[in-house]
């Protein structure tokens, strides 16, 4: 399933995110009126580090709306047309005017509390760029040693052996045990991992829907950066 946005170019971001610095990952508490959640974000994918770094210190996701939600799979958001939204406006599309070039690596799976960047799908956007503010947070389900086997399969069909992606055994372990959606692992680049509120995303995710899968009553969010 796409997680789609219709969005342009590209960013540039200080790598100290505002020019301070901090020792250790740093962290984003994203804040809802069902609880917080904190986020720890990758050193290994520094473009959506400090592009990110960058929207939460300038209050750009605060007030926003989770536009997007489907149960036993993620939650979306990120999208500022949903700050003054009515209830019949259709959301998804809206963003900062860039986008950010991708940092996929088959070391940052979609486990249960990743967070990962939204994207155009492969045919109108072949480099696999992601959207410059819309995101996501994996919930997922629980998956079986051979279907995580039978998805290496498919994945590996038509790509060159040197290119072959393979589940460790701790991931196998680790998606038997918490879940997530391994379908879009090597397609969509996570960039960080909720560490503390994980409880808060299967809240979120049981909240009524209607069409377009957007919550029946805003889920608004702010976020700060706390390390």
């Amino acid at each position: 399933m796409a997680l789609g946005v219709g969005l342009i170019s590209a960013s540039g971001c200080d790598e100290t995110g505002g020019g301070k610095h901090v020792e250790g990952p740093r962290q984003v508490l994203i804040s809802t009126d069902f609880g917080d959640m904190i986020i720890e974000l990758s050193d290994s994918t520094p473009g959506h580090r400090d592009n990110f770094i960058q929207l939460v210190e300038t209050g750009f996701y605060d007030s926003l709306q989770f536009h997007r939600v489907i149960k036993d799979f993620m939650i979306q958001g990120g999208d500022p047309e949903s700050k003054t939204a009515s209830r019949s406006s259709r959301l998804g599309s809206g963003g900062p005017g860039y986008t950010v070039p991708n940092e996929i690596r088959p070391d940052l799976l979609h486990f249960k509390g990743a967070l990962a960047a939204a994207r155009q799908g492969d045919q109108a956007n072949p480099k696999r760029a992601s959207s410059g503010s819309q995101f996501y947070l994996v919930q997922g389900r629980s998956f079986s040693e051979s279907e995580l086997l039978g998805m290496e399969a498919r994945n590996n069909r038509e790509i060159p052996e040197e290119d072959h992606f393979h589940y460790s055994d701790e991931a196998v372990v680790r998606y038997g045990a918490e879940g997530g959606t391994p379908f879009l692992d090597n397609q969509y680049t996570v960039f960080g991992y909720v560490i503390s509120g994980m409880e808060i995303i299967d809240v979120l995710a049981l909240v009524e829907t209607a069409a377009g899968d957007r919550p029946v009553q805003d889920v608004r969010m702010s976020m700060k950066l706390i390390n």
